[in-house]
């Protein structure tokens, strides 16, 4: 399987990341990649870049540097209810989103509330992605989570960072196993992410691509070979 696409980075706009889109996305090219997505992290990030940056990003070239980009947002999940940082009205502006937990933005609460926020964050129709949803630090339904995504057309990221051995995202490895199981019991989907904040780091799925092999997960659930696939769940929602 040809893995064609990054859509978790970061550029030097979200604060705590090193490179420019320049630099993100001629390493990507390098990498044989043929999409990169950027999705900076939204507002309630300290250190990030202020909404201003969002409403601007039509000023990009989406095809340069012989790459096609997505630039997004990481939107922060805020509370139970699923809210999260950017206004309608600017999520309707951007590419794509992705939505996660960050201890700093919405510190975990129980498994209950947590699944429950996810679950509603989905709804929002302008979140494709939920990132990194193998943070230990939040204990989650999975079976719950699964089958929402499935139901709310939302993938669920295998987040390659997540799995390094430097992760503080405790229970990462054993969190993406389950996932992975579920998403193969209820035919769902889910996308490979580097969350590279780096060039060096672009295009890396490596522990993502080892657990896939050691379940044996099936090609077709995995969107990361056919732009077309990673389009069903790009286009807006409602």
């Amino acid at each position: 399987m040809k893995d064609i696409l990054d859509m978790h980075t970061h550029t030097i706009a979200s604060g705590h990341a090193y490179n420019t889109i320049r630099e993100m996305a001629l390493a990507a090219k390098a990498k044989g990649l043929e999409i990169l997505g950027i999705a900076e992290h939204a507002p309630n990030m300290p250190g990030t870049c202020h909404p201003f940056y969002f409403y601007n990003l039509e000023v990009i070239d989406r095809s340069a540097y012989g790459i096609e980009l997505f630039l997004g947002a990481e939107l922060n999940i805020l509370d139970e209810q699923g809210s999260i940082d950017l206004p309608e009205e600017l999520l309707s502006r951007i590419d794509y989103a992705i939505a996660s937990f960050h201890e700093m933005c919405c510190p975990p609460t129980n498994k209950e509330q947590n699944t429950k926020a996810m679950i509603n964050a989905m709804k929002n129709p302008y979140v494709n992605i939920i990132g990194h949803p193998d943070n230990g630090n939040y204990e989650l339904d999975y079976e719950a989570i699964v089958l929402a995504a499935k139901k709310y057309n939302v993938l669920l990221e295998i987040n390659n960072s997540s799995m390094r051995p430097t992760s503080n995202r405790p229970g990462a490895l054993e969190n993406n196993r389950r996932i992975l199981t579920l998403c193969q019991k209820h035919n769902a989907s889910v996308i490979l992410d580097s969350d590279a904040h780096s060039e060096m780091g672009v295009g890396n799925h490596q522990y993502a691509w080892q657990l896939i092999e050691e379940l044996n997960f099936p090609q077709e659930l995995i969107v990361n070979d056919s732009r077309e696939k990673l389009m069903r769940f790009l286009k807006k929602r409602g």
